[in-house]
């Protein structure tokens, strides 16, 4: 009888031990899938940040670009509208790089610039359009076209930009970059309505004129070949 009291009593003691294993492991396997979890979501913020971080940096140097762009661009339009909607703009936009410093500022880092491929290509896809069209209202529909070009892609950085602020808890920097944001939209407003209103109808009724001069050139050409 002994025996088998001692018996049972090494098995219930037996089976506590394996139960209280048992809860241990799953304990440490969940501990640990937490851990790993925490580590994957904390990887995952600090490369968000990169690109947060990475992405003001080309933003950064795309404003400084187009201060040095929107002059040049100035000069070349003759629309006294787009002349005014540009002046603006450029005012804005050193606004704008010093909000970006502002930014910098409030992450604790440097304002560094990093070379913008997009903003490159798109101001030098302006100087080709002034260095082709000739002066007057058809190269002042190119500067709009070009310049809402730039407002886009400039849009669609701040937009983004803003997203990810709000993601990484940067509510402040959240509302410098809206700022920015609500501007570009405005400049893109601003140069649709410039074209709508003036340069766009201009461009089209210079080119029916010329259309029309050719037309009766070749008239008065037919008529010569007609007489000899």
């Amino acid at each position: 009888m002994k025996s088998n009291e001692t018996a049972q009593q090494n098995g219930a003691l037996k089976g506590n031990t394996n139960a209280k294993s048992v809860k241990q492991i799953q304990t440490i396997k969940k501990s640990a899938s937490n851990n790993s979890d925490a580590k994957n979501s904390s990887n995952e913020v600090q490369g968000l940040r990169g690109l947060f971080e990475d992405s003001l940096k080309d933003i950064y140097w795309a404003e400084k670009a187009l201060v040095k762009a929107l002059p040049k661009m100035t000069k070349n339009a003759t629309s006294k509208e787009l002349i005014t909607a540009l002046q603006d703009h450029l005012s804005v936009t050193i606004g704008q790089v010093k909000r970006l410093e502002e930014v910098f500022e409030l992450l604790g880092k440097t304002a560094r610039a990093k070379k913008c491929d997009a903003m490159e290509g798109l101001i030098k896809e302006a100087e080709g359009i002034m260095e082709e069209c000739e002066e007057g209202v058809v190269r002042d529909a190119g500067i709009i076209m070009a310049g809402q070009k730039v407002e886009h892609y400039e849009i669609a950085t701040y937009g983004t930009l803003c997203a990810f602020a709000k993601i990484l808890g940067e509510h402040e920097i959240v509302s410098l970059l809206e700022e920015s944001l609500t501007e570009e939209k405005e400049a893109d407003g601003k140069l649709t309505e410039v074209a709508e209103t003036s340069i766009n109808i201009q461009a089209a009724e210079g080119d029916a004129e010329d259309d029309m001069e050719t037309m009766e050139d070749g008239r008065n050409s037919g008529r010569t070949k007609k007489l000899m």
